[in-house]
């Protein structure tokens, strides 16, 4: 029994360096999620609290603030850039009021299914074990003052829109599209002051087309992000273009050696065609 119990204990052993071989979220890390997990944190607003750890607790939705980073990056960084207009830091869309940012520019995405750490270099298996990490290992990085959390403007920037929420199916709320219309064009006032210049006017302008005037429950009026933004990399096209970068040298090099074989044929007729002249009795 003594020799069987050992078995058993070698083979667990073997199980679990596997496990995290193929899974390389450190231990130490799923133990501290654990414990955050019993705290009963929420994410639905940017208040700060303690841990037994005595680091700061955020209850701030690193999804949603992905998700209204992105939009601002997509939607509203390229006509900023264009401009060579500097957003002002008070501007709750300035990169430095994101909780998460500095976070965020530290993740690397080598291909599906590996990302990795840009502090420490650990490797994960994905995006929410990364996500994960950072919170038990790099807590101390986050920007934690205050009105710093990007998922509270999520409702002037159609967070729900970018994450395919069946939320856009549901009958439309006028008090909550009114509430979200105010908090955008407190967004334009802020950001794009009317009287600081005629450039931050005309971006006013932009930003309430942009995002803004889709806060109504008119379907006519209701178009999400109708200037337009970054495209990002047509994959069609992509592949098409390799395929032809492949497929025509390939090409070219037939199309070669058929003329070269019919060039051949022609030469060898002549021949033949010559001497059936010269051995033709006179």
């Amino acid at each position: 029994m003594r020799g069987s119990g050992s078995s058993f204990l070698f083979v667990g052993v073997i199980f679990l360096l596997l496990a995290f071989k193929l899974f390389p979220i450190a231990a130490s890390d799923i133990l501290q999620s654990s414990t955050n997990q019993g705290v009963g944190n929420t994410a639905s607003s940017s208040t700060i609290g303690t841990t037994k750890e005595e680091h700061p607790e955020v209850h701030c939705s690193r999804e949603r603030s992905r998700a209204a980073w992105d939009i601002i990056e997509k939607y509203l960084l390229p006509f900023v850039n264009r401009e060579k207009y500097q957003i002002p830091s008070h501007c709750r869309l300035h990169p430095s009021n994101d909780i998460f940012r500095e976070q965020e520019e530290h993740k690397i995405h080598f291909d599906l299914h590996e990302w990795r750490c840009g502090y420490c270099k650990k490797s994960f298996y994905k995006e929410e074990y990364l996500d994960l990490h950072f919170d038990n290992r790099h807590y101390h990085l986050l920007n934690v003052s205050h009105g710093k959390c990007l998922a509270d403007l999520c409702g002037a920037l159609h967070c729900d829109y970018l994450l395919n929420s069946q939320s856009q199916k549901t009958k439309c709320n006028p008090a909550a599209a009114d509430r979200n219309r105010h908090l955008c064009e407190e967004l334009a006032n802020s950001c794009f002051p009317l009287n600081a210049s005629p450039l931050a006017t005309r971006l006013h302008e932009f930003f309430i087309r942009q995002f803004c005037d889709a806060h109504s429950c008119s379907k006519s009026a209701r178009k999400f992000f109708p200037m337009g933004g970054r495209k990002g990399i047509n994959t069609a096209f992509v592949v098409i273009s390799v395929l032809v970068l492949i497929l025509l040298p390939i090409f070219y090099l037939i199309v070669y050696l058929v003329q070269r074989e019919v060039r051949k044929g022609t030469q060898q007729l002549k021949r033949l065609s010559k001497n059936r002249s010269k051995t033709k009795p006179s």
